[in-house]
């Protein structure tokens, strides 16, 4: 069925492809050196750079949604190189603000009349972004600012959601299949992303469950939601004043410790994701400011997440290990958050670990940190069968973004310190302890049951072989990967079909010959690789192992 939001969503295809189509093009030479045959060829990490830079400015240019799935690929080192997140990682809602006339009518449409609603309204917004823009105002004596989301974002953004999953087949030929569980994984959790930051009411009820976890702590200021006022595109909160958290220079004129107010974020954002498993996902300085009294002001509540229980456990563990330089441990963890393949090198993996903790600590082994560590992991990501669960993805930029800022504030701001001081006040230190000593306790007695039930079931085994009572079942692998080449034809089939039946229409209907050319002219590259899926053989392609003179390479560059 042919509706507006599909025809909407055809035609930002088409814009995206042709915007992607020099992207397109590179990659595909990257496979094959003259795009249907010859070798392929080796990419520097200068290119790597320039290529990255192309990319931002076609998410710029393509618009809210495009600048928002930029954000959250920074955040995914599996999928992406290091020098494309370096590039991403400065991507900020650059959007013109829209009109107040289309802000008034998304008002109007849910409260009335602005001047019968509020007391005073301020027309010109104190800060714009891709999906929204804020106001201040005044309601019943208060001084408040009220979030409006833009007009029409929904159509275009649920457009350009079926565009992003249309793409994906055409983007997975361009990546290793060890990511093609992480790009799958991304699109779902962007499309989830951006359609809970457009609900209002969400955040409204994020907001107030996170500054009900923090009620009578006196360090830290959430705004109050005014609820009366506040709906699922409108919401409109209490508007504390305060310094920006990156101006230094204004904090030392105050008087502040700025030491304290590092360990403060710090200690929160700890409790947030470890005690309480809901937490604020999106601290960068233009969202955290200082009041007259020092406290830590937190705005913005689009980006929140949840943790939950099992992940937070592990999160402990993890944070327990790295303090204690535990290899084996660290491992262990990844592997059970699902990060980690089992089948990765942990020795390889353990000497990249040995590494990152070894240069990041210098003379004092307590002295490192955390997002030195971060990063050179990261680094490995890409090329190691490594995946980021969603939730946990957004904790890691968390933890990066928080550590940024802290340092910033004290650059001898010792991350480990703090986390760990945190863990012991806690109890999470002996807890971990305990439960390692229960492990360990619970192992023997598994071992030691062996001892003796393993003899009776050998018995068992050979009495069923020797009466032919014994079945096995055998378990085929598919080696020549026949399910992926089938996938990957009913993908093309399917692209190449929407190519046609979309210049089709656009022929008989429109009468746009010419445009009509193009998407056919479009869909040639389509027809080609599958005429040439029925008839080649492809190798396995390998991706080299990591070595240490490797990362001190990428370092380099």
């Amino acid at each position: 069925m042919i509706t507006l939001v599909n025809l909407r969503a055809y035609w930002r295809f088409f814009v995206v492809i042709r915007r992607f189509s020099p992207l397109i093009v590179a990659y595909w030479r990257d496979r094959k050196r003259f795009l249907l045959f010859g070798g392929g060829r080796d990419v520097d990490a200068e290119t790597q750079r320039e290529r990255a830079a192309v990319l931002l400015d076609i998410l710029l240019t393509l618009g809210p949604t495009f600048i928002k799935l930029g954000q959250i690929l920074s955040t995914r080192p599996d999928i992406l190189p290091p020098a494309y997140i370096d590039v991403l990682e400065g991507l900020q809602d650059d959007v013109p603000p829209a009109p107040w006339e289309e802000s008034k009518v998304v008002l109007e449409d849910e409260f009335g009349p602005v001047d019968e609603t509020f007391d005073d309204f301020d027309r010109d917004p104190i800060s714009g972004a891709s999906l929204g823009q804020v106001y201040t105002a005044r309601y019943e004596g208060n001084d408040v600012a009220v979030k409006v989301r833009r007009p029409g974002i929904e159509s275009l953004v649920e457009a350009d959601l079926r565009t992003i999953r249309w793409s994906i087949p055409i983007v997975r030929r361009f990546i290793g299949s060890g990511r093609a569980f992480s790009l799958e994984n991304l699109a779902d959790e962007f499309a989830k992303t951006i359609r809970e930051e457009m609900d209002y009411k969400r955040e409204r009820e994020m907001l107030e469950e996170i500054r009900g976890n923090f009620e009578g702590n006196d360090r830290i200021r959430i705004p109050t939601a005014y609820e009366e006022v506040s709906g699922p595109r409108v919401l409109t909160m209490q508007y504390i004043p305060g310094v920006k958290i990156n101006r230094i220079d204004e904090l030392d004129e105050a008087g502040f410790d700025r030491n304290a107010i590092a360990e403060t974020l710090q200690e929160v954002y700890l409790q947030m994701i470890i005690d309480d498993g809901v937490f604020h996902a999106d601290p960068h300085p233009g969202n955290l400011a200082v009041d007259d009294d020092g406290a830590v002001i937190f705005y913005d509540f689009g980006m929140s997440g949840r943790v939950d229980p099992f992940i937070q456990e592990k999160i402990v563990e993890f944070y327990v290990a790295v303090a204690r330089q535990d290899i084996d441990s660290i491992l262990d963890t990844l592997i059970d958050m699902g990060t980690l393949s089992p089948e990765a090198d942990r020795e390889v993996m353990g000497n990249v670990m040995e590494l990152a903790i070894a240069d990041a600590s210098g003379e004092d082994i307590e002295q490192y940190q955390v997002n030195q560590i971060i990063e050179q992991v990261e680094s490995t990501i890409y090329e190691f069968p490594l995946r980021l669960p969603p939730n946990l993805a957004l904790v890691l930029r968390v933890a990066t973004v928080v550590e940024g800022v802290c340092v910033t504030l004290d650059p001898e701001f010792d991350f480990i310190s703090t986390a760990t001081e945190y863990l012991r006040d806690e109890g999470y230190y002996e807890q971990t302890a305990r439960d390692l000593a229960e492990d360990a306790g619970r192992q023997v007695q598994r071992t030691t049951e062996a001892l003796f039930t393993v003899p009776p079931k050998a018995d068992d085994f050979l009495e069923r072989a020797n009466r032919g009572d014994l079945h096995v079942d055998v378990t085929i692998e598919d080696d020549s990967n026949v399910l992926d080449k089938l996938a990957m034809r009913i993908a093309y089939s399917v692209l190449l079909a929407v190519g046609v039946l979309s210049a089709t229409i656009l022929y008989s209907f429109a009468d746009a010959w010419r445009l009509a050319g193009i998407v056919l002219l479009l869909a040639v590259p389509l027809a080609i690789a599958l005429y040439r899926s029925f008839r080649k053989k492809r190798g396995l392609r390998t991706t080299p192992q990591f070595t240490r003179q490797g990362m001190k390479q990428r370092r380099d560059d």
